[in-house]
């Protein structure tokens, strides 16, 4: 095969599945305005080492509000083969230390949300809960903390400490959520595994006769122009990521399996970063999950 098809540039991306990365999607935002939010209402809980932490929960018109769903709806969207379909956008900041109110002490974390969204956890308890689990979820994963879930909330008190200005994207980007089963692909391909480029013709020819897997590709936002392509794929034969060879091209998806069980080769309809894309594979679900950031539109112009 032309290593070329694969690469305009002809560079090497295999990928690696790297929890950085998939905590870097979920977590981290774009620079795009750096403002100071208004406390909500504080949180307090405990690691599970007994230290005290407390979470303000704030607000800003800079954070995308989430799409209105009813009780009803969350429950049924819950209980889907895809919960991740419903996406709370929140900014998670810095840690900082301050002193409760007897003087001793604890770690602050600022969570920013809509203040929309706001007050639907004010008045939905189901929405409240669901939101405290994501939440914490976000810091345990962004800063490697365990926090216990017997939260309380602060009646007199809407923040903890002096609040500290976050960077607010102004759009939504796709969650991923690091499931727990997670297996990693190699940061580099083991020498006995050959790179597709050094696959030997009867190789080759046996990768084409394996099945195609089942899979879909949803762009986010799902209208106009997308900022990330997230495939879903499903591999129900495969245990563990390392029988899987990933690579992506400017515009086209390369997956092999080792023992030949699966192949596929398809083009996408727009370009990629490929040095920020990235993949998780489910040991559960056996799916595995590539998300592809796309090229600006303007930059595709101009080439």
């Amino acid at each position: 095969m032309d290593s070329s098809l694969l690469d305009a540039e002809e560079k090497d991306n295999t990928l690696t599945l790297q929890n950085e990365f998939l905590r870097h999607l979920l977590l981290t935002q774009d620079s795009v305005k750096q403002e100071k939010s208004a406390g909500g209402m504080c949180m307090k809980t405990r690691t599970v080492n007994g230290e005290k932490v407390f979470i303000n929960i704030c607000y800003s018109e800079n954070v995308p509000e989430p799409k209105d769903l009813t009780d009803d709806e969350l429950l049924k969207v819950l209980e889907s083969e895809d919960p991740t379909k419903f996406r709370i956008p929140m900014s998670i900041g810095e840690p900082h230390a301050e002193l409760d109110k007897s003087g001793g002490g604890c770690t602050v974390y600022d969570v920013v949300i809509n203040p929309n969204f706001l007050n639907k956890i004010n008045t939905s308890e189901l929405f409240k809960t669901f939101f405290l689990t994501i939440m914490c979820e976000g810091i345990e994963s962004k800063y490697d903390v365990l926090l216990k879930r017997d939260w309380i909330f602060l009646k007199n008190r809407k923040s903890l400490g002096k609040l500290a200005e976050q960077h607010i994207r102004t759009k939504s980007t796709p969650l991923i959520v690091d499931m727990e089963s997670t297996n990693q692909l190699p940061a580099e391909q083991p020498e006995k595994r050959n790179l597709i480029e050094e696959i030997q013709k009867e190789d080759e020819e046996l990768n084409k006769k394996a099945p195609e897997p089942i899979f879909s590709i949803i762009q986010e936002p799902m209208d106009g122009y997308p900022e990330y392509l997230v495939a879903e794929i499903s591999l129900p034969e495969i245990k563990t990521a390392q029988s899987v060879t990933l690579k992506l091209g400017e515009d086209r998806l390369l997956l092999t399996t080792r023992s030949h069980v699966y192949y596929m080769d398809i083009f996408l309809p727009y370009d990629l970063v490929q040095d920020d894309c990235g993949a998780q594979f489910d040991k559960e679900s056996k799916v595995l999950t590539v998300t592809m950031p796309v090229k600006p539109k303007e930059i595709v112009q101009q080439i």
